[in-house]
C-alpha cells in the first residue's frame, strides 16, 4: 500500500484535497468515483528520486500518452461511433492500428474496462497519466447528453488546436535561439582560440597594449580556464530555480514578474488567455457546469498568478456573481478577455463567445510572435556582429600599434 495525495471536485462542486492509502492510483480514483467526485488528480506523497522518475517516464508502458496521440484516439473514437460502431469495435481497431505499444496497451486495457460495463469517463479516468480531468468531463458530459460522437470530435479538435498553438511557439523560437547560439559559440572561438595565437606576439614585443585588447585577452584566459566551471555553475542554478519553482510562493511572484516583463509578457498574456478561454468553452459548450469547468481550467492554465485569478473567478461563479470582474482585477488576461466574457454572461452565451475569444487570441498570438521573431532576428544579428566587429578592431588596432612601434 501507498499513500496517495489527491485533488477531486465533490458532488456540489467544492474542490477537495486529502490523502488516501492505496495500492495504485487507479484504485484511489475509483474510490472517489464511487463517492460521486470527480477525480482530478493523483499522486503519491513519497516522491521517487529524478532518476527513477526519469526511467519510469520514458522507458515503462505507464508513461503518460503525447498529445498528438490523445488527439488522434479521439478523432478515430468519433469516427467509428458516427459510423455506427460500438464502443467495443472502436478499440478493437484502435488496438490493431495503434502506432507503438504504449498506445496498444491502454487501447486494451480500456476495452477491458468497458467490456466490464463501465461508461468510457470512467474507463477513461483509470488512466490519469494518459487523459486529463478535462478529457473526463468532456466524455461524461457527452455520455449523459447522448452526443458522444461529436464532443469527441470536438475534444479532438481541442487538442489539435492547443498543439498546433505549441508548435507555432516554439517554431518560431528556434532560428532565434540557434542565432543565439552560434552568436556565443563565434564570440567564445574568438576569445579562445583566434586571439591566443597573438598573445606570444604581443609578449615578444614589449609594447603597450589598447586597455580594450587587455581586457579581451584577460576574458578569453578566464573563459580559458573557468569554462567548465562557468557550465557547472549554470547547471547548478538552472537545477536550484527549477527547484525553487516548486515552492508556490516563489512559482507565483516568478509568474506575475514573467507576465509583466515588456513584449513576452504580452505575448504570455495572450497565449494564457487563449488557452483558458478555448478550454473554458469548450467545457461549457459540451454541457459541464461552470463551477466544475473552472476548476478543470485552473490547472490547465499552467500559470499560478492565472490559476489565482481563476480561483477568485470561480469563487465570484459560486456567490451567484459574474466571473469577468475577478478576472478584470488580477490583470492576468488582456482585457480584451474579460469584455468577452462579460458580454458572453450578459448574453447567456458563455461558452460560445468563449471559444470565440480563443479564436481572437490565437490569431494575436500568432501576430504577436511573427513581430517578436521579425525584430528579434535582426537584433540578435546585429549584436553578433557589433560583438565580432569590435573584437576584429581591437585586434587590428593592437597590431597597427606594434607597426608603429616597429617603425618608430
Amino acid at each position: 500500500m501507498a499513500t496517495f495525495r489527491y485533488r477531486a471536485i465533490g458532488p456540489g462542486g467544492d474542490v477537495q484535497t486529502g490523502v488516501m492509502d492505496a495500492a495504485t492510483e487507479a484504485e484511489v480514483v475509483a474510490h472517489l468515483q464511487r463517492q460521486g467526485s470527480m477525480p482530478m488528480r493523483a499522486e503519491p506523497t513519497d516522491r521517487e528520486s529524478w532518476l527513477s522518475a526519469l526511467w519510469h517516464a520514458e522507458f515503462t508502458a505507464g508513461a503518460s500518452l503525447r498529445q498528438q496521440e490523445t488527439a488522434d484516439i479521439m478523432r478515430e473514437l468519433a469516427t467509428m461511433l458516427s459510423a455506427g460502431q460500438d464502443l467495443d469495435h472502436a478499440f478493437r481497431y484502435l488496438h490493431e492500428t495503434a502506432p507503438n505499444a504504449r498506445v496498444r496497451a491502454m487501447a486494451a486495457g480500456l476495452r477491458d474496462i468497458i467490456r466490464d460495463g463501465s461508461p468510457l469517463a470512467d474507463a477513461l479516468a483509470r488512466y490519469p497519466r494518459g487523459f486529463s480531468r478535462m478529457h473526463v468531463a468532456l466524455v461524461r458530459a457527452g455520455e449523459a447528453s447522448g452526443q458522444l460522437a461529436p464532443t469527441l470530435s470536438r475534444l479532438a479538435d481541442l487538442l489539435e488546436r492547443q498543439k498546433r498553438l505549441a508548435t507555432s511557439v516554439s517554431s518560431a523560437l528556434i532560428y532565434p535561439c540557434l542565432l543565439i547560439v552560434v552568436a556565443i559559440g563565434a564570440i567564445t572561438l574568438l576569445l579562445t582560440e583566434v586571439l591566443p595565437q597573438f598573445v606570444p606576439l604581443f609578449d615578444q614585443s614589449g609594447a603597450q597594449l589598447p586597455a580594450s585588447t587587455q581586457f579581451l585577452i584577460a576574458s578569453g584566459a578566464f573563459i580559458s580556464q573557468n569554462g567548465v566551471f562557468m557550465l557547472l555553475g549554470v547547471a547548478v542554478l538552472v537545477l536550484l530555480l527549477r527547484g525553487a519553482l516548486r515552492v508556490p510562493r516563489f512559482r507565483l511572484a516568478m509568474d506575475r514578474v514573467l507576465l509583466r516583463l515588456p513584449i513576452v509578457g504580452g505575448l504570455l498574456r495572450e497565449i494564457l488567455a487563449a488557452r483558458f478561454t478555448r478550454v473554458l468553452g469548450t467545457l461549457l459548450v459540451n454541457g459541464v457546469s461552470l463551477i466544475t469547468a473552472l476548476a478543470i481550467v485552473r490547472d490547465a492554465v499552467g500559470n499560478h498568478a492565472a490559476m489565482a485569478a481563476v480561483d477568485a473567478a470561480a469563487a465570484s461563479a459560486r456567490a451567484g456573481a459574474g466571473l469577468a470582474g475577478p478576472l478584470g482585477e488580477a490583470r492576468v488576461f488582456p482585457p480584451r478577455t474579460t469584455h468577452l466574457l462579460r458580454l458572453g454572461e450578459e448574453n447567456a452565451e458563455l461558452g460560445p463567445i468563449a471559444l470565440r475569444a480563443a479564436d481572437i487570441h490565437d490569431e494575436r498570438t500568432r501576430v504577436v510572435l511573427e513581430r517578436m521573431v521579425a525584430l528579434l532576428v535582426p537584433a540578435i544579428t546585429i549584436i553578433m556582429g557589433a560583438a565580432v566587429a569590435g573584437i576584429v578592431t581591437s585586434l587590428l588596432t593592437a597590431m597597427l600599434s606594434l607597426n608603429d612601434l616597429a617603425a618608430g
